[in-house]
């Protein structure tokens, strides 16, 4: 099957069901108890800096376990696994003076992603497996000063972050994945460099990927940490027609409910919601269980507020395949009709009817 015929698979698939997303990554690489051995085999036992805790090393130096977590997910019933690629950008791999091996982590994920996604796929071809490709939010932000004395210093330039999201999609695009997610979006001029990057390899001759933009809403404000809501937040990166649109990471599915109704009412595209397995208690650890994680997501299902469903801090295999369970016979939500309109958006948004 050519990435094209996987492509329009996918949007028909979402056109009939609810799609599942995997569940955290982070959790589950610490369950391995890894050292830092396990961050530096066989590439980079001579570097200068520690390297543990720095996950996306191991698409090179642990494939084993990048693989085991791709086929645990897809076992669990997820029909989409992300890249193991959060962090792997020139900007962020900064902190490990790793800037050099971004391109040699993405095709390496890439590549595990799509021989896993394949692979079950031709085992259940009735279920086919998609892989996305990660792109995280950065480490350093376009629109929060890094200084309290000084609110215009600024630590990288759009130009830096443009540069850095284009040289991961680049990798990830040759390395085959299906469709792009632009995910934990705390600030949405970070997002928007991406979205352009993106959009860019169009215009380079590339073949145009789905794009899957998710915010996050970092407390019950119900504003990214940026300061925008969730209307302000869709006005702001619909120009970009993504294939969905949705929040994720700081809530949990309780919490989350309500921001995900309101981008359910006003967004003319598909809708995800992939929460924390509910808030971290006091030593950081997540306590929700599969089956009440399973349990709110099916109401929203029920409700018809959601297209795409998954998890992201702290929920497991086991978390997806109670989801998984819950909604696999509810209907997908109906993507939002509005009258065409000006809208408008700085921390709130605005409607010019």
């Amino acid at each position: 099957m050519t990435r094209s015929d996987r492509i329009a698979r996918l949007k028909q698939i979402a056109r009939e069901r609810i799609l599942v997303l995997d569940g955290s990554w982070g959790v589950m690489f610490q369950r391995e108890g890894l050292t830092e051995e396990d961050f530096r085999r066989g590439h980079f036992e001579g570097h200068s800096h520690p390297l543990k805790g720095d996950n996306d090393l191991l698409c090179l130096t642990r494939p084993d376990l990048v693989t085991k977590l791709h086929d645990a997910y897809y076992a669990a019933g997820a029909d989409i696994s992300e890249t193991n690629t959060f962090n792997a950008t020139s900007i962020s791999q900064a902190d490990y003076a790793l800037e050099g091996a971004v391109r040699e982590i993405n095709l390496a994920a890439a590549a595990l992603g799509r021989e896993a996604a394949d692979r079950w796929t031709a085992q259940e071809p009735d279920k086919p497996r998609f892989v996305a490709g990660a792109i995280g939010p950065l480490s350093r932000t376009l629109s929060i000063s890094p200084d309290v004395n000084d609110p215009g210093a600024r630590s990288v330039t759009f130009d830096e972050v443009y540069g850095a999201y284009r040289e991961q999609a680049l990798a990830l695009h040759e390395g085959g994945v299906d469709l792009f997610l632009v995910e934990t979006i705390f600030d949405t001029l970070n997002a928007k460099a991406a979205i352009k990057a993106l959009m860019d390899l169009e215009d380079d001759g590339l073949e145009p990927l789905p794009i899957w933009i998710s915010g996050t809403i970092t407390d019950r404000s119900g504003r990214t940490l940026s300061g925008q809501t969730v209307e302000a937040f869709w006005n702001s990166i619909r120009h970009a027609k993504p294939f969905a649109v949705g929040l994720n990471c700081a809530l949990g599915a309780e919490l989350m409910r309500p921001h995900i109704a309101e981008l359910s009412r006003i967004a003319d595209t598909l809708v995800s919601a992939y929460p924390n397995a509910g808030l971290p208690n006091a030593f950081g650890q997540y306590d929700e269980t599969p089956e009440e994680t399973g349990h709110f997501i099916e109401e929203w299902a029920q409700s018809g507020l959601v297209n795409i469903v998954g998890g992201c801090c702290g929920t497991t295999p086991e978390h997806i395949r109670h989801i998984a369970q819950e909604v696999s016979a509810l209907p997908p939500r109906r993507p939002a009709e509005r009258p065409t309109a000006l809208r408008l958006s700085g921390l709130e948004p605005f409607e010019l009817a």
